[in-house]
């Protein structure tokens, strides 16, 4: 297993719901952070309090690539290098077979699997010299799994999934390992609407968290490359 002491992990979308809680799990476990989102008031209601010499934030907006770099290089001077991505930021919309919005379509490829894309190529040349480096990309059951109502946003996460493994195979002489989560339903803000299941039946966000703390934590030869984690024993009900 791999300590956390000297390892600095950056979290897209930390501001709330999934992202908030692993950065809390993280920082706890002594990981230093880099937290990245668009609001970044939001994000020093987050690490108030916190050790400022473990903690960096910075504006990230999945749509403007150039925050992109500006928050990889902020993170590597004030740390001095990168172990591990967290590539949690993402949207949902609803886009099926017959009824959607190119627009929004397009929106959807653009946060949830270029800024990935994006950002892992960033940072892979400082996971690369770390020898254990990490990337987790947050994708959903919805990778797995089709349902028509969602088919734009499976779309997208599939495409996240095949991102994880080209970024495992890509890294893997380097020590850099992905891995790709795939949970169903998560407690958070953005699922507070769904019918179908009720929210205390759904995958707490900081159980979640934990499943990334292990993560990062296996050593380069003990690699997940998919993880589905589900909340109820039907998942296509």
């Amino acid at each position: 297993m791999l300590t956390s002491e000297g390892r600095v992990i950056m979290i897209s979308g930390a501001n709330r719901g999934i992202g908030r809680a692993i950065a809390e799990t993280l920082f706890e476990a002594g990981y230093s952070i880099s937290l990245g989102a668009r609001d970044l008031k939001s994000l020093s209601s987050v690490v108030d309090g916190w050790a400022a010499d473990r903690v960096a934030t910075a504006r990230y907006d999945a749509e403007d690539m150039e925050t992109h770099q500006q928050w990889v290089g902020a993170t590597v001077e004030k740390f001095g290098r990168i172990d591990g991505l967290v590539n949690n930021a993402g949207i949902f919309e609803s886009v099926t077979v017959e009824d959607g919005d190119d627009t929004v379509l397009d929106r959807m490829w653009a946060v949830n699997v270029k800024a990935p894309l994006s950002m892992t190529r960033l940072a892979l040349p400082h996971l690369r010299h770390s020898g254990n480096g990490r990337v987790v990309n947050v994708a959903s059951l919805a990778g797995k799994v089709v349902f028509d109502s969602g088919i734009g946003y499976s779309m997208t996460k599939f495409a996240a999934v095949a991102l994880s493994h080209a970024t495992r195979h890509a890294g893997w002489k380097d020590g850099v390992r992905c891995t790709a989560l795939c949970p169903g339903y998560v407690a958070t803000d953005l699922t507070s609407g769904v019918e179908s299941i009720t929210q205390d039946r759904m995958i707490p966000a900081g159980d979640l968290a934990q499943v990334v703390l292990t993560v990062l934590s296996l050593s380069n030869s003990a690699s997940i490359a998919e993880l589905v984690i589900n909340c109820r024993d039907d998942p296509t009900a």
